[in-house]
């Protein structure tokens, strides 16, 4: 067998691992999002969501999202052999904005401030020109 088919089927095979493992996390997560919601609905304050937790149900419903998306991308990934750069910034820009959302008033300092700022700016601007220009991948 030739060493570069080798190579090839071990690669795939790892792939379809990671994609298992990460499907078993995305459904964990799920679980979690909906412990975590019907928690704070029934339990805690019946039919009323305060800000903490509000903002607790936010971040996992992003982070899901963020997983959803990753397992998308492996996905098309391992069936085309091209990364989607359109939506690997996406997801970055899920994941950053994620970060803001979650912090908790007065413990950010002004240079994180800055530095989140400056990369979602990146990001977006990065997005914009993407798809501004017409950027197909192959």
């Amino acid at each position: 067998m030739d060493p570069n088919e080798l190579l090839k089927r071990y690669q795939r095979i790892v792939y379809m691992i990671l994609i298992f493992l990460f499907a078993i996390i995305v459904a964990f997560s799920i679980g979690e999002l909906i412990f975590l919601l019907f928690d704070s609905l029934v339990f805690n304050t019946p039919l009323l969501l305060e800000n903490r937790e509000l903002l607790n149900i936010f971040g996992y419903f992003l982070l899901v999202l963020i997983g959803v998306e990753l397992l998308g991308t492996i996905g098309v990934y391992i069936d085309e052999k091209v990364i989607h750069v359109e939506i690997v910034i996406i997801i970055a820009i899920i994941a950053i904005v994620r970060s803001v959302i979650l912090l908790e008033p007065g413990t950010a300092s002004a240079a994180n401030m800055f530095g989140s700022a400056a990369i979602i700016f990146a990001l977006c601007s990065g997005y914009y020109f993407l798809k501004k220009g017409g950027v197909r991948n192959p």
